[in-house]
């Protein structure tokens, strides 16, 4: 299944999404390239993307050029790495695409599953529960998907949330594999249906973005904004955590795995908490500005923070680069915001 969301991916990029993305007017541009320059090029290869100010002034009287000059080089030779705007369009429209139709299906099928609307019955006849066809593949397309965003994390330009977004890909990838293996596969899809209500929103924003209508941006992410807390701060703590943590001990007492199953769950609402302030510091800071000026879970790489400020109080949410291969996972992926 991994294989398959993979080749998914490199289809859908080439036929369905780059052909949206020249109708809308986005060009296959890259950011401005360095000017070559074979001692530049080895210094930034083999020993550092950002030289120190020791370093900037030894290349200055090595190479007889200003050290602007070289900073202005360092910078443009960054950037030079960074995927286009065209690429991180397919790769958020691919996420869209996944995200959106996963979540419309775990709906459709949990519409009728008697534990979506009493969630005891995820314990009634534990662990001896009939594991359908649907259910099944439903699981295993979430597990495959959330593989893809781990492997893609290592080959993307680092975030600044690399580590909370390691972190969460292990606790999502522990969770869909050890309930499958425990057959705790009802409350399972609650989670995971649960996730996926609010990544389809981010996506559509940083789309949005990319084809530059700014309103229709920011509407997406006050949206997402709203949705995403509701569902982690309000949903998923008492609604659950109820069920595993209280409903599970009172109807089948502290099984073996208690623990553990509980232990990742909650690993996952701290990382809600953290991301519903970044959320939220993003959506006052658009509310003073009158848009979306600057995602705090940007995923600049650290190499370019020495940028003149003035560049960067210019730059949108969405507006710096984000991985540039698969990726995704992005969670995955291409744009700032990834998501779970």
């Amino acid at each position: 299944y991994l294989v398959l969301i993979q080749l998914f991916l490199g289809n859908s990029c080439r036929f369905i999404a780059k052909p949206c993305a020249i109708n809308l007017g986005i060009q296959d541009s890259g950011p401005h390239r360095a000017q070559p320059n074979a001692i530049l090029e080895k210094v930034f290869t083999s020993i550092t993307k950002s030289p120190d100010g020791k370093r900037l002034e030894g290349l200055s009287k090595q190479l007889d050029w200003d050290v602007r000059k070289i900073q202005r080089w360092f910078r443009h030779r960054r950037n030079q790495d960074k995927p286009t705007t065209l690429t991180k369009f397919c790769e958020s429209m691919w996420r869209f695409t996944f995200y959106l139709s996963i979540f419309f299906y775990g709906i459709r099928f949990l519409w009728t599953a008697p534990w979506f609307w009493d969630t005891r019955q995820c314990w009634y006849n534990y662990p001896f529960q009939p594991l359908t066809s649907r259910l099944y593949y439903y699981y295993i397309l979430e597990l495959a998907f959330y593989w893809s965003l781990m492997f893609s994390q290592f080959t993307d330009i680092k975030r600044k949330d690399f580590l909370i977004m390691f972190v969460h890909h292990l606790a999502t990838i522990g969770l869909i594999t050890f309930s499958y293996m425990n057959n705790m596969v009802r409350v399972g899809t609650l989670v995971l249906c649960l996730h996926d209500a609010s990544d389809f929103l981010l996506e559509a924003a940083k789309l949005a973005n990319y084809a530059k209508y700014q309103r229709l941006c920011d509407a997406f992410f006050m949206l997402f904004g709203v949705v995403f807390i509701v569902t982690r701060l309000g949903i998923y703590p008492f609604w659950i955590l109820n069920t595993t943590l209280f409903e599970s001990w009172e109807l089948i007492g502290p099984y073996p795995s208690w623990w553990l199953f509980n232990g990742l769950l909650v690993t996952l609402q701290v990382l809600h908490v953290i991301w519903s302030y970044l959320i939220v510091r993003t959506a006052s800071k658009a509310l003073v500005r009158g848009k979306v000026s600057k995602d705090d879970r940007s995923d600049v790489e650290s190499s370019s923070e020495e940028e003149d400020v003035t560049s960067n109080s210019t730059k949108g949410i969405f507006s710096t680069s984000s991985n540039g291969s698969n990726r995704l996972n992005g969670h995955v992926a291409g744009a700032q915001w990834t998501g779970e």
